[in-house]
């Protein structure tokens, strides 16, 4: 239950934080986060984590860049 409330938590944050973020930037922090749970999920250590969050925002940016 506590994992659970934690998790809604940050969810709730991260939310508030990209309201008023251009496309750009809302692709960025998408990307990031599905980028470091797939590296997680792959590589299983932070080196890949960090390389999944780096890879993925930069292809989030990227395709948030061109919605606008």
């Amino acid at each position: 239950m506590k994992k659970a409330i934690t998790t809604l938590t940050v969810i709730t944050i991260v939310i508030l934080a990209m309201t008023g973020c251009t496309k750009t930037q809302e692709g960025a922090g998408i990307g990031a986060a599905v980028g470091a749970l797939a590296g997680q999920a792959i590589g299983g250590d932070t080196g890949g984590t960090l390389l999944g969050a780096g890879i993925g925002a930069v292809a989030g940016g990227a395709i948030g860049n061109s919605e606008e």
